[in-house]
């Protein structure tokens, strides 16, 4: 007999008795019936154990920025859902197939923007657990999901998952179709993924991710050389985060990893503003249908970034794409000039920050998502407060499954449990 259908039952309850605190899925009338019919589907389209397919039953939370057939999209927003209807997205057709079970829609900032949902960090009920991916970050987090569906414009997967004490993952900008998502900034917005670990991380970018190289081995011997990248930009992070990330180069280190300081980004305001001219003109576009006719169900923080993206001009939008290529290229010239394989920063500013009115800093992951380079937050220890903290490791463009490949060498190194070692995805 095939147990699906009463481990739907089971996922339900643990959803309804950790969410009530939580709050990281968006309400449902029936969860627990539409989880069983769709776990009773599974049984049936896969009876033979044997052919089962690599995500078979796995339940998964949905970014509600995401498109998903039987399941209303709210983006975090009071626009009527059937304006914001559609077809459902690529990545949840690819893992439907997989076998995977829908568990629900996750909360996300409004849009995908600024304005936080109601989503508490499991960590401490009192802090924020990052956004936009709030819900996707914190499901997993509470142990109500082993996998969830989160995207990035700028820190959207990779500050939640610090925040939380997950391992995030936003692959290289378009390794993942964004059809059936409801853009942010289209020239960065990318999907990603949340596990509790690494290896669940690697099964599902197996099913997700375009072009997957499952038994590629990794081109270059381990462990890979890490870059530090020096000046105004790690700069911003707070105290807090700097002195753990000393302690987490000190392990690595110790582990023996190469870590070269590489002297980058001088300009890191003017890449910041850049960004920002970018990723407001596209916000603006995105909604300049839909902001003229629902403007006053718009929450403040998002009215903001719309009307300060109308106010920028087509000349000036161009002249910051420019700049951008440009930046691709001096950054990508750097890691060649010291022969980097990952860079590795702090994955935020610091902790989660205290209350729920922010999402915090995405500071940190900016210069990364901007220029589309696959990261990762690992977990790497705590405050002690007991609040976690992250270790952001960073790609080349397209170099996704060597960075899955090397994460674990450098999880068990944070560990201080061994030598550091690279495994194939």
């Amino acid at each position: 007999m095939d147990h699906a259908p009463r481990n739907a039952a089971a996922l339900a309850d643990r959803i309804a008795q950790l969410d009530a605190d939580v709050r990281a899925f968006v309400p449902e009338p029936d969860r627990p019936g539409r989880l069983a019919a769709d776990a009773q589907g599974i049984a049936e389209r896969w009876p033979d154990a044997a052919d089962r397919p690599p995500l078979y039953g796995v339940p998964v939370g949905i970014k509600d920025i995401v498109r998903v057939d039987g399941l209303p999209t709210r983006a975090g927003s009071a626009l009527p859902p059937d304006v914001l209807a559609g077809r459902q997205a690529t990545v949840v057709d690819r893992l439907r197939r997989a076998g995977a079970l829908v568990a629900g829609k996750t909360v996300t900032a409004e849009f995908a923007v600024l304005a936080p949902g109601p989503t508490r960090n499991p960590r401490n009920l009192a802090h924020t657990p990052g956004g936009s991916s709030s819900g996707s970050a914190a499901a997993v987090a509470a142990g109500m999901v082993p996998l969830a569906v989160g995207t990035q414009t700028v820190g959207s997967m990779i500050r939640p998952a610090a925040y939380c004490g997950v391992t995030g993952f936003k692959p290289t900008y378009g390794r993942i179709p964004v059809d059936g998502v409801i853009a942010n900034a289209p020239s960065f917005d990318t999907l990603g993924l949340y596990a509790p670990d690494i290896a669940g991380l690697v099964r599902a970018a197996a099913v997700v991710c375009d072009d997957w190289q499952q038994d590629t081995p990794v081109s270059r011997p381990a462990p890979p050389v890490l870059g530090i990248p020096v000046g105004p930009y790690l700069d911003r992070a707070g105290a807090e985060a700097l002195d753990a990330f000393d302690a987490q180069v000190k392990q690595v280190r110790a582990a023996g990893y190469d870590v070269r300081p590489v002297p980058v980004m001088d300009d890191f305001e003017q890449i910041v503003a850049q960004l920002f001219v970018m990723n407001r003109y596209e916000v603006a576009r995105t909604h300049a249908e839909w902001f003229p006719v629902y403007g006053e169900l718009y929450r403040p923080e998002t009215v903001k970034a719309i009307r300060e993206g109308q106010d920028i001009g087509d000349d000036v939008y161009a002249r910051a794409r420019r700049e951008r290529e440009e930046f691709r290229e001096r950054i990508a010239a750097a890691k060649d000039a010291h022969g980097i394989d990952l860079w590795i920063t702090p994955a935020a500013t610091g902790p989660a920050p205290r209350g729920l009115d922010s999402t915090g800093s995405s500071i940190m992951c900016l210069p990364w998502s901007n220029v589309g380079l696959p990261s990762l937050s690992l977990p790497a220890g705590a405050t002690p407060q007991g609040l976690p903290l992250g270790l952001q490791c960073v790609a080349a463009w397209g170099a996704d499954e060597q960075l899955l490949s090397w994460a674990p060498g450098i999880a068990t190194a944070l560990a201080g449990s061994g030598p550091a070692k690279a495994v194939g995805p």
